[in-house]
């Protein structure tokens, strides 16, 4: 079982660990919400989460049927909803174009968004448009 630390230590800011591995994360507060935006806030740790779950899925997958993903990329962009104030929508832009891959690799990838946990987690209000350049 994973599990992780987290301190507030003022200011809107807090400092989580990853206590096996001892790696910390600092938090803040977004500028449109009383913080500084001097580092992730909570909700860009929610998107970065779901990007980094599809790409960890597609790394196991590519490890499983022997092809790389190895200088792939995302670009990521959440979407507020002010009343109630929640993560509207995450938009993910995968490119792939690099790893040359075959249509079937291709079309592997493109189904593994579905059996991502963090993408199951999340409410079904929070729209996941997930796209693709290969």
């Amino acid at each position: 079982m994973t599990k992780m630390t987290s301190k507030y230590v003022g200011g809107l800011r807090t400092e989580n660990t990853h206590l096996q591995s001892g790696n910390r994360i600092i938090t803040d507060a977004p500028l449109d919400n009383h913080g500084k935006g001097e580092a992730f806030s909570p909700t860009d740790l929610l998107a970065t989460a779901l990007c980094d779950c599809i790409f960890t899925i597609t790394g196991i997958t590519a490890q499983t049927y022997n092809f790389s993903i190895d200088g792939a990329t995302a670009q990521i962009e959440k979407i507020m909803n002010e009343s109630p104030r929640r993560v509207a929508e995450v938009k993910i832009d995968f490119d792939y174009s690099m790893c040359n891959l075959n249509e079937k690799q291709q079309t592997i990838i493109r189904r593994i968004p579905e059996t991502c946990p963090v993408s199951r987690s999340l409410s079904a209000e929070v729209k996941q448009t997930i796209t693709f350049k290969f």
